[in-house]
């Protein structure tokens, strides 16, 4: 009982890793003694947030990757691949959002959403597969975590509608996975992030902040130790017998509405 949440001497990924939701979860995974890979299209915030963390004491690597393009997919399990035998952990976080009227909603706003929020999902699990069945085992799983949102919950007001369509897919994916993938030893779940201070959500919480702040029943939008403490419950011993679950983390936003 006294280590169960324990995530020192992991490998991690988290896809997205160098702002937002992604940087949260690293930070957490980093400063409790895991080695973090973090990966993102913006090479330069991705070396930044790789050496802030390791100068705060943590170990992190960056690898940048877009992963929009089965492409930059494959680069990524390869750059994974070249320094790991195993990996214990991988964050599949990142993801798009594209708003529009919805007698304008482009297809190349959809196109871009689904295949960066659903395609990446499946595709980078799919390709490192064998490093997550080597680090697996019937007592320690490996883990799957995907960022879905409670947009893939319920109607979101804006007209993000690839993007909310987007997110109850990856929830739907995620116990797809979570099925096929338990027999491997490698546990699959979902968060489903709330109101973050986050650059996806900046406009959001600029423009609408203190009504957003009064429909969350617990008074408050999330900070960064929320974000990253589920992310290292389903990564430790103690979620070991949970897969196939999203958990919204949202201060109670899904549950009241």
């Amino acid at each position: 009982m006294k280590n169960l949440f324990d995530v020192s001497g992991k490998t991690v990924l988290v896809t997205g890793g160098s702002r937002g939701i992604g940087e949260m979860i690293a930070t957490g995974f980093a400063a409790n003694g895991a080695k973090v890979y973090i990966s993102s299209r913006d090479i330069a915030a991705c070396a930044e947030v790789a050496k802030r963390l390791t100068d705060e004491g943590g170990t992190c690597i960056a690898l940048p990757n877009d992963l929009g393009s089965m492409a930059g997919i494959e680069k990524l399990a390869a750059d994974i691949k070249e320094r790991e035998g195993q990996l214990d952990v991988l964050i599949n976080n990142a993801g798009a959002n594209w708003g529009a009227p919805i007698d304008e909603y482009p297809e190349a706003g959809w196109d871009k959403v689904m295949s960066l929020n659903v395609k990446s999902i499946f595709f980078l699990t799919q390709k490192l597969l064998p490093e997550l069945r080597a680090a697996g085992s019937h007592e320690n799983p490996a883990r799957v975590i995907n960022t879905a949102s409670i947009d893939g919950m319920h109607a979101p007001g804006l007209e993000t509608y690839a993007y909310s369509s987007s997110k109850a897919a990856v929830i739907n994916l995620t116990r797809h996975l979570a099925s096929r993938l338990a027999r491997d030893h490698i546990n699959v779940t979902g968060i489903a992030p709330g109101p973050f201070q986050s650059k996806m959500m900046k406009a959001t919480i600029d423009n609408f902040g203190d009504a957003l702040v009064q429909s969350v029943p617990r008074k408050r939008i999330g900070v960064p130790a929320d974000m990253a403490g589920v992310a290292m419950f389903l990564a430790s011993e103690a979620s070991s017998y949970i897969t196939g679950t999203t958990i919204p983390v949202d201060g109670g936003l899904v549950a009241a509405s």
